[in-house]
């Protein structure tokens, strides 16, 4: 028998996975809006009984039992209250749930439970344009991703906009802090610069997801010469929407005056060897495991707009300790803006 061509194999291998795929993302989309088009249905019928006050309750769990018996198992009544809040949580905004039915159910029941509305339409646009897993989705949101990020724009998440966040300002792309659970370190030992950026090598996939949309891996201990010297660049990376490099530099102790004048020397070395005739100013962040704010106050990361300095950690930490942390950074931010007014 004589063997297959490759190209015609792989044309046709390729036919079926696009079929397969269109297949799964039709029959998605139809569950979906089935399973928010049930929760509807159950919503209106509770408010014909709403005098009684158990009527959902008995509603929700006689309709599992009918519907198990006829189609099998898959209607639960957790997974009824899960369609009965889908529909509470999207009841008309075609926007959302648009994108809704173009994510698994999975995420949809992950995003439902944010009560922050900016949040929710948040993690379903980048959900859907990222191509997160629902790993990684759970990851960010466990992690306050959204919070993080405005928290590093102009510190009033509240009043914040998911539209604002897409402008392609510097401060969008930068947060604080950087949280690297997935580098299984320990957070209270003595921690070596090399291993930190190895481990980063190691699991880079999960580190790219983590500081961000646009990033590219461009290399690792950079050399950048000078006439008479060589110098080493930790971390490059290339970001394409801000059309820029940016540069990373590790300290694996507390942020000092020393570190931020040798990241504004990389910066500057970097634009005038380095930089492209169409690429924006390079920005240089310090990844550092803790900073005074004293520091940043009088140092030049108080006003430049291509120098950062931002905390990592190696824990996910709790809402309460990343909760004072960010209120913690908007008091901080608040005091140089009202310094800044005298």
């Amino acid at each position: 028998m004589r063997e297959i061509d490759k190209t015609f194999y792989n044309d046709i291998r390729t036919i079926l996975q696009q079929a397969r795929n269109k297949a799964y993302s039709a029959v998605n989309y139809t569950m979906v809006e089935a399973y928010w088009s049930i929760g509807k249905r159950i919503v209106d019928e509770e408010q014909k009984g709403k005098e009684r006050a158990d009527y959902g309750a008995n509603l929700i769990k006689n309709l599992s039992i009918a519907l198990n018996a006829e189609f099998g198992k898959g209607f639960s009544v957790a997974n009824l209250w899960n369609f009965r809040q889908f529909y509470l949580v999207f009841p008309s905004n075609e926007k959302l749930y648009t994108l809704c039915r173009e994510l698994s159910w999975s995420h949809i029941r992950l995003i439902m439970r944010i009560d922050n509305l900016k949040a929710r339409e948040y993690y379903l646009k980048e959900s859907k344009s990222q191509g997160w897993s629902v790993r990684q989705l759970q990851r960010n949101i466990n992690s306050h991703y959204y919070e993080r990020l405005l928290s590093s724009i102009d510190k009033k998440s509240d009043l914040r906009s998911v539209e604002n966040i897409e402008q392609k300002d510097t401060r969008d792309f930068i947060k604080d802090p950087y949280v690297l659970e997935f580098l299984n370190l320990p957070e209270n030992e003595q921690l070596k610069e090399s291993t930190l950026e190895k481990n980063i090598i190691n699991n880079l996939q999960a580190f790219l997801l983590e500081v961000g949309n646009g990033f590219s891996f461009v290399a690792r201990q950079f050399r950048v010469s000078t006439e008479t010297s060589h110098f080493y660049i930790d971390l490059v990376f290339y970001n394409y929407i801000l059309k820029c490099f940016v540069i990373i530099d590790l300290k694996t102790g507390k942020l000092t005056h020393q570190n931020i004048g040798q990241m504004d020397m990389y910066v500057r070395m970097f634009d005038d060897l380095k930089r492209g005739e169409d690429d924006n100013p390079t920005i240089g962040i310090i990844l550092c495991s803790d900073k005074e704010d004293t520091v940043v106050r009088y140092s030049v990361l108080k006003d430049s707009e291509q120098l950062f300095a931002s905390k990592y950690r190696l824990v996910l930490p709790t809402e309460d300790e990343l909760k004072t942390e960010l209120e913690r950074e908007i008091q901080l931010i608040e005091e140089q803006q009202a310094g800044n007014e005298k």
